[in-house]
C-alpha cells in the first residue's frame, strides 16, 4: 500500500476543483506555522460532530440545521486543507496522511448519516442507504488506487466540495420551507418528500458504483486475461 499512494496519480475534475484548488493554496500560506496539518485533520473531524448534533438537536427546532451547515464548512476546511498545507510546506507523509484521513473520512461519513437520520427529516434507513452507496464508491476509489496506481475521488463532475454544498443548500430549504414533510404517493409506495430526495441520491451512487464496477472489470480482465 505505501508504494502505491506514493505513485498514484491523483484524479480531481470536479465542476469546482480548479478554484478550490487555488483557494485551498492561497489559504496554506497565510496559515501559521504552529498549525500542523493533523490540526486540521481534527478539525474537520470536529466539524463533522457538530453537523451530526445539528441534526440530531434539530428534532428540537430547526435553527440547529444551521449548526449542521456550519459543521459541513468546518469540515470542508479542515479535511480539504490538511493534505495541501503538508503538499505547500513539503512535508508530505503519504503513507500516514492516506491512512489517517481516509480512515477520519469514513467516521465522518458515519457520524454525519446516522446524525442525518435521527433528524425529523430524513429516515434513518434511507440515510443508511446512501452512506452505503458512499462506502461502496470509497471501496472502489481504494481498490484502483492499489491496482491502476490512480486515486479518483470525483465522478461526473461532483466531488466531496460539491457534495457538502449541496448538503447545505438541502438544509437551508428544509428552514425555510414550512414544517410540512408532504408524503408523495406512488403506485407501490409512499415515501416522504425529503426521503424520496436521500433516496435518489444513495440511488445515483449505487448506479455510479455498478457502472464504474463494470467499466473497471472490462479494464482488469485486459490486463490480466485468463490462462
Amino acid at each position: 500500500m505505501a508504494k502505491q499512494e506514493k505513485s498514484a496519480l491523483r484524479i480531481q475534475k470536479s465542476l469546482l476543483s480548479r478554484a478550490e484548488k487555488r483557494l485551498l493554496i492561497w489559504m496554506a500560506q497565510r496559515i501559521p506555522e504552529s498549525v500542523k496539518p493533523d490540526h486540521l485533520t481534527a478539525l474537520g473531524l470536529f466539524g463533522s460532530l457538530l453537523a451530526g448534533a445539528g441534526y440530531v438537536l434539530s428534532n428540537y427546532g430547526k435553527g440547529f440545521l444551521w449548526l449542521a451547515s456550519f459543521g459541513f464548512l468546518l469540515n470542508w476546511f479542515g479535511d480539504s486543507l490538511d493534505g495541501t498545507l503538508a503538499r505547500v510546506r513539503k512535508k508530505q507523509r503519504p503513507v500516514y496522511g492516506f491512512f489517517l484521513d481516509h480512515n477520519v473520512d469514513s467516521i465522518t461519513t458515519f457520524i454525519i448519516a446516522v446524525g442525518a437520520g435521527i433528524s425529523p427529516y430524513v429516515s434513518l434507513d434511507v440515510s443508511l442507504l446512501v452512506m452505503g452507496g458512499y462506502f461502496m464508491m470509497s471501496i472502489l476509489t481504494y481498490i484502483n488506487t492499489y491496482l491502476d496506481d490512480t486515486f479518483k475521488i470525483t465522478y461526473n463532475g461532483f466531488g466531496p466540495t460539491e457534495f457538502r454544498i449541496a448538503v447545505i443548500i438541502v438544509n437551508t430549504l428544509f428552514f425555510f420551507l414550512p414544517d410540512t414533510n408532504p408524503v408523495l404517493h406512488f403506485p407501490m409506495i409512499s415515501i416522504r418528500l425529503f426521503d424520496f430526495i436521500a433516496l435518489i441520491v444513495g440511488i445515483g451512487l449505487l448506479l455510479i458504483y455498478f457502472i464504474s464496477f463494470v467499466v473497471g472489470l472490462k479494464k482488469y480482465r485486459k490486463i490480466d486475461p485468463p490462462r
